[in-house]
């Protein structure tokens, strides 16, 4: 997903700007819940709960004219803001579409991958969560900000929605020309069913990378005929037209990122290698376990229900209920041995909140409010000053960011709990409670890297990671929001 920024000159995708050195300039790049990724079987799990994208005033009026551009790194039109999808709890309204796409000599250039497959190219259309944010250039760095559709596009029949703008592509040849073209329904790019989809928690494929975007990436491709994709492939440059040497635009998607404890919730259970396909953790349940983290019997929840929270399927459950069986039979059933008042399925009374607090509950040490990932990088910045090099404010934006954004994904049924964040749950509590979670987590954690290997590796978290529930310090919360970096100021959307 890419947006339009002063910035454009700064970054690649290849040589020595390109994307293995974007977190140089923009370290949220070398981040966490990334995107791309490459969307493996083993990391679906089915959500009754998706219902079919519901899109609203796609069809657009001929008389409507839209901008056509070439930013140096795609092809964009520009959409109106009255366009808007609905998807709980916010409305999200559009704000432009692109594409990527490969080249004539490799036509494979989607960014998503599915089960290592890359397809000839895919289109993106942004749209801004305009609940909470005036504009997409507000939203763009806040943590609910943006909501994409990804469609991924092969080369076979002729398309004529796409010829709609494709026609006027010779128009922009060059970096930073555009034309006007007129509107069309938008709903004709689609794939014909919008019930089918792919959905999981990311970010924008280029700089700055933030991992504000809540992804849609529909089952079913479109298509496009060879000579339209050929538009895409050889008639645009990343250069301007004054200068000597042409860079033709092509190779402009970025490779799979790690899949951070992430999963994919589809809204799909048929077809091809989808058999036993799990179905998702309900939110409810997910919420009783933060709870039981929080105030409740850690010592049950590293017997028993800790197991709720591994990749680790049916199987690993029925251990555990075999283990609570035995125990059980032999002393009977546990009761809480610290405080009886503070148990899963009688919590204490909710303290009153003010509106501005969300679901994410104050205990947890971590942000209620939506992150903003300018001021977190103005924050770490500032205190690092000239003593950090370039590898460690990454890092430190990473460790800073990574518990709060897996907790919300995690509520939001689209994360495993890692247990960097189980950590800082559990922070304050008793020292006796907190050691028996922490070697029933080693033990899991180990239990899991063997047993399955490749869904470890897609996570790119190696079992050595873990090293403790009790060494983990505090971490600063995010302060107000700053001036924004020069990259962001003046955002160049079309209206």
């Amino acid at each position: 997903m890419h947006y339009w920024s002063v910035s454009a000159d700064k970054w690649t995708y290849n040589g020595p700007e390109g994307e293995h050195h974007w977190s140089r300039h923009y370290p949220f790049c070398g981040g966490a819940f990334q995107s791309p990724i490459d969307i493996q079987t083993d990391l679906l799990r089915f959500d009754p709960t998706l219902r079919p994208i519901e899109l609203h005033d796609y069809n657009l009026s001929a008389n409507e004219h839209l901008t056509l551009g070439n930013n140096g790194h795609s092809v964009q039109l520009s959409l109106p803001s009255r366009m808007f999808l609905s998807s709980p709890p916010h409305r999200y309204s559009a704000a432009q579409l692109h594409f990527h796409w490969g080249s004539t000599s490799t036509p494979t250039g989607s960014e998503h991958l599915v089960n290592g497959k890359r397809f000839a190219a895919e289109m993106h259309i942004v749209h801004f969560n305009s609940d909470k944010y005036a504009n997409v250039s507000m939203a763009v760095d806040k943590s609910d900000g943006l909501a994409v559709l990804g469609v991924l596009v092969e080369v076979g029949e002729f398309n004529p929605a796409f010829d709609q703008f494709l026609k006027f592509i010779n128009g922009i040849k060059y970096r930073n020309q555009r034309v006007k073209v007129p509107g069309f329904n938008i709903r004709s790019l689609l794939p014909a069913r919008l019930d089918e989809y792919y959905r999981y928690d990311g970010s924008l494929t280029t700089p700055p990378c933030y991992p504000s975007v809540l992804w849609t990436l529909f089952r079913s491709p479109i298509q496009i005929s060879p000579k339209q994709f050929l538009s895409l492939a050889s008639a645009v440059y990343s250069s301007r037209a004054q200068e000597s040497n042409s860079v033709p635009m092509n190779g402009n998607y970025r490779r799979p990122q790690l899949a951070d404890h992430r999963v994919v919730l589809v809204s799909f259970q048929e077809g091809r290698g989808l058999h036993g396909i799990q179905t998702v953790t309900s939110p409810l349940v997910r919420k009783q376990i933060i709870q039981q983290l929080l105030v409740g019997d850690l010592a049950d929840l590293a017997d028993e229900g800790l197991y709720k929270l591994l990749p680790s399927g049916p199987e690993k459950r029925l251990v555990a209920d075999k283990k609570r069986k035995a125990f059980n039979n032999q002393h009977g059933p546990r009761t809480q041995h610290t405080n009886p008042k503070k148990q899963l399925l009688h919590p204490p009374p909710p303290k009153k909140k003010s509106r501005s607090h969300n679901h994410l509950g104050g205990g947890t040490g971590l942000t209620e409010e939506a992150l903003c990932y300018v001021s977190l990088e103005h924050q770490v910045l500032h205190q690092a000053r000239q003593s950090h090099t370039e590898a460690q404010v990454v890092h430190t934006l990473r460790d800073l960011v990574f518990p709060d954004l897996n907790l919300r994904s995690y509520l939001g049924c689209k994360s495993e709990l890692d247990f960097s964040t189980i950590r800082r749950i559990v922070r304050g509590r008793p020292t006796d409670e907190v050691l028996e979670l922490d070697g029933s987590l080693r033990r899991a954690s180990v239990g899991v890297m063997k047993r399955f290997p490749s869904f470890a590796s897609k996570q790119g978290v190696p079992a050595a990671k873990y090293d403790g529930v009790s060494n983990v310090a505090g971490q600063a919360k995010t302060q107000p929001q700053g001036f924004p970096h020069p990259w962001l100021l003046p955002m160049e959307w079309e209206d």
